[in-house]
This record gives structure tokens, sequence and C-alpha cells, in this order.
């Protein structure tokens, strides 16, 4: 089977790798390819711009969120139609969860099949570049260096003497060399790019490092290392296996989705509907009561840096505390949580948010929580099974303070990740499931189940 796939790695953190993807995923799409973006590991900022760079929604891929068969029919799934799979690494190209490397960019090319390109950051270097190549290539076996993609070069003279030194000590093609960006035409902050809900000149920036890659990416030759992946890429069944559809009526839940609160995977939505529910956008800044739903997904996202304008909706703040009270199941996931809580401090400033939850949420210079996530659930609740074990990641620069929660009972308790509170996360309130862990559905395949008959159930109980 013909499934052109290029794995985009770096280094590091910082390399330039996801500027580089961006530039090719526009770069093929303005020649008319139907480009599939991909993103490794848990991340919503990137793949949101690599979904407007390519014109499809970008899908994560991550070895840790997902069994590897599951993976395997996931990426299958929504790439088999496109021309070109294009998969941004995460962090360092080796880097994973352990000194083995577990769940890194290259264990998910072994996964995949997929050939790599290497992005190197040049900066201050000539020769060495030959030994850094020389070594990825040979670090691991069944793993494929097919090119590297130089950045940030300073001129004709350095990129002579990188090009050169690759040739002559090693049989890895340079693609592509790029010069330094006087300005970076994404600004980035503390969780990486900014979001392209807080840029004005989005097109622009993707035009440009599209120019770029046309300009100083050999194109063709990354499309022919793409087309030439290795076949027998299979999966033995559906992603979507261990997700039953409900029978009867659907129930509605409503997703909010708006400026500050917008970090969710796609598949986690699907799965939703997959088990049988009705998914409608809602929006904390409405200007009048949401229609009526069953069930209420809140993300994450940034909800401090809209605080203010959240606040002053007081409808909608008073709107979501009488729905929580009267039973809604509520699964919220970070900047959700916040949401939920009593307020936020944000820069100096306290704003009220709906205060459903009695604690309140501070925001830090420094993260709080950060990396992958396991543990077990030792509470009730409408999400997950007692004695279930719950994987996920976390990623915040807030702190749960001032919890005032009568008894709170916290239904994860953590072996990997920090929480709401040392070690223990997932506060439960009646059909109120809140916390800092983000999941993927597909690594958690009775959530969206459980979610569904959950606001079936409440449907039911609602007509009754």
């Amino acid at each position: 089977m013909n499934f052109p796939r290029i794995v985009l790695a770096g280094l590091s953190g910082g390399t330039g790798k996801t500027i580089v993807t961006l530039g090719l995923c526009r770069a093929f799409r303005n020649r008319g390819r139907v480009v599939k973006p991909f993103k490794k590991g848990p991340d919503y900022i990137d793949a949101r711009w690599l979904g407007l760079a390519s014109g499809r929604y970008a899908t994560n891929l991550d070895p840790f969120l997902m069994p590897n068969d599951r993976l395997k029919a996931l990426f299958l799934e929504k790439g088999l139609d496109a021309d070109i799979s294009i998969v941004e690494g995460n962090r360092g190209l080796f880097d994973g969860k352990d000194v083995d490397g577990s769940c890194s960019t290259a264990e998910l090319a072994r996964i995949i099949k997929a050939p790599v390109i290497l992005t190197i950051d040049c900066t201050k270097m000539t020769r060495t570049v030959a030994a850094i190549v020389a070594g990825c290539k040979a670090f691991e076996d069944g793993f494929n260096l097919a090119g590297v993609i130089l950045n940030r070069t300073a001129g004709e003279r350095h990129r002579n003497i990188l090009r050169s030194s690759i040739e002559t000590y090693t049989d890895v093609p340079v693609l592509g060399m790029l010069p330094k960006f006087k300005d970076n035409p994404i600004p980035e902050r503390h969780m990486g790019l900014v979001s392209n809900t807080e840029y004005d000149a989005v097109d622009k920036a993707l035009d440009t490092l599209g120019r770029m890659a046309q300009d100083c990416i050999d194109l063709d030759a990354v499309y022919a290392i793409a087309a030439g992946a290795q076949e027998g890429l299979s999966a033995a069944e559906s992603a979507w296996t261990d997700i039953v559809p409900a029978s009867g009526e659907k129930p509605v839940i409503g997703i909010v989705r708006d400026e500050a609160l917008w970090f969710y995977y796609e598949e986690n939505l699907e799965a939703l509907e997959r088990a049988g529910a009705e998914i409608k956008e809602v929006s904390l800044f409405a200007d009048e009561t949401w229609p009526e739903i069953d069930g209420l997904y809140l993300g994450g996202g940034f909800p401090e840096t809209l605080a203010k304008e959240i606040s002053e909706n007081v409808l909608i703040r008073e709107h979501v505390r009488f729905l929580a009270d009267s039973g809604l199941p509520i699964f919220a996931e970070c900047g959700g949580f916040m949401y939920l809580g009593r307020d936020v401090e944000y820069e100096g400033c306290l704003f009220p948010m709906s205060g459903v939850l009695d604690l309140s949420t501070r925001l830090c210079p420094r993260p709080q929580g950060l990396g992958y996530t396991s543990g077990t659930i030792v509470h009730d609740n409408p999400f997950f099974p007692l004695g279930s074990k719950v994987i996920g990641h976390e990623f915040h620069y807030s702190l749960c303070v001032d919890n005032k929660e009568a008894s709170p009972r916290y239904a994860l308790d953590m072996d990997r990740g920090k929480g709401m509170a040392d070690g223990h996360d997932g506060l439960v309130r009646g059909n109120i499931y809140a916390g800092y862990n983000h999941i993927h559905a597909l690594g958690a395949p009775c959530w969206a189940g459980n979610f569904v008959k959950a606001a079936a159930e409440f449907k039911r109980g609602r007509k009754a």
C-alpha cells in the first residue's frame, strides 16, 4: 500500500522543527497536495497551527497515550486519503519517558514505519554537524534517518561548510538550509507558540513559512522520501473497537469551544459521537443562556488571559452553576477546571469564575505540573470505573489554592504527575469530575461511553 509519510524531528525543543513542519505543510498544500498533519505527543497549540497550515485538522499520535495497535489504526485511518502525511515530533529525537527512550519520536517513527527528517539548529556550528548526523543515524536500530534540514544558517559560506561536512562524513542527504529569521513569524510564549486566536496575522505568517520552504527546501526530494516509506504498515483492528455506540435517543453534550477553552483532541469529540452523543459547541462569552444540553465538557485553554471578560459574563457563570447544581454530568480538564472554581488570580488581580467548586487557582511564573501522568481511580464517579488505570498528561502554570470544598474527594490517585493536590487529581462532586489531567479517548476507551451513558441518564431524569 502506498502511504507517503515522514516524521519531522529535532535534537531538542526549540530547534525550529515546528516552523519547518508548518512551512512544509503550507508549501505542499500550495502545490495542490492533500496534506494530513499529525503531532507527536500531548500538544494542542502546535496541532492547531499544523491544521491551519495544511487545511486539515491535526491528529495527535503518542505511544504513551494510546496502545500501538490503536495508534497505527488511527494513523492509517486519518492519513489514508492524503497525498502526504507529515508528523511533527516533540522534544529531542530520542527523548522519551525513561533512559530507554520509551515513547520517543524515534519510537513513534518505528511504529508507523516512517522515514525521519531531522531539523538541526546550526547556530555557531560547522563541521560538528556531521558528527551529530552520523551519531543520530547510528544510535538506534530500525530507525531510518532519511535526510536533514539545516536551520538558522548564517550565510552562503556557513551553508557550504555545513553541506560539505555532512556529505563528506555521512550518506545522509541535506534537503534544505534555512536562514536565520530576523523576527519569528509566529511569536512564542511559555507553552510554545502563541495560539492562533491570539495572533492576527495567521495567514500572513503561514504564507511566509510556505515561501521559505519552497525557496530553501527541496520539496521534490522530501516527497520522494515520503513516497518511499516502508511498506507493510497495517493494524489488526479499528482504532474505535472498544467504543460501543449506545442505543436510544442521543444525549446532547455541550463542548465549550471559544477563545478561552479550546484544548481538545478531535478524537475525544469523535469518540463521544461514536458512543452515541450529539455534540453542540457553546461559549463562555455567549450573550444568552445555552441551548438545552445533557452533559458538559470543559477542555483546557487559557482562561487566565481572558479572565476579565469571563468574569464579566455573569449570565453564563450563573448558568453553569445552575447546570452543575441540577446534576448535569460535567467533565473538566485544566482550564475548564479553573473555570469551575471560585476565582482565578492572574497578574495580581482576582477574577470571579463560575463558583461551582469552592476553590481558587493562581497563575505562577513556573510550571506547576508538566509531563505524562498515570494513576488509579479510587472514588466512584460517572466517567471511570473504580480501580481502573488512567493515563494522560498535564501542563499547567496554575496552582489550586484555598480549597474549601467540604471533605474533597479526589478520584485519581496518581503514581506519575502532580495533579491538584500532591499527587491527587480528579475532584469529584456529584456528577462533576474536574482536575488538571488531560486524557486521550483512545487511551481511556471507557470514558466516552460512560460520559454518554451519564448524559443519557440525566436526559431521561429531566424528562421523567
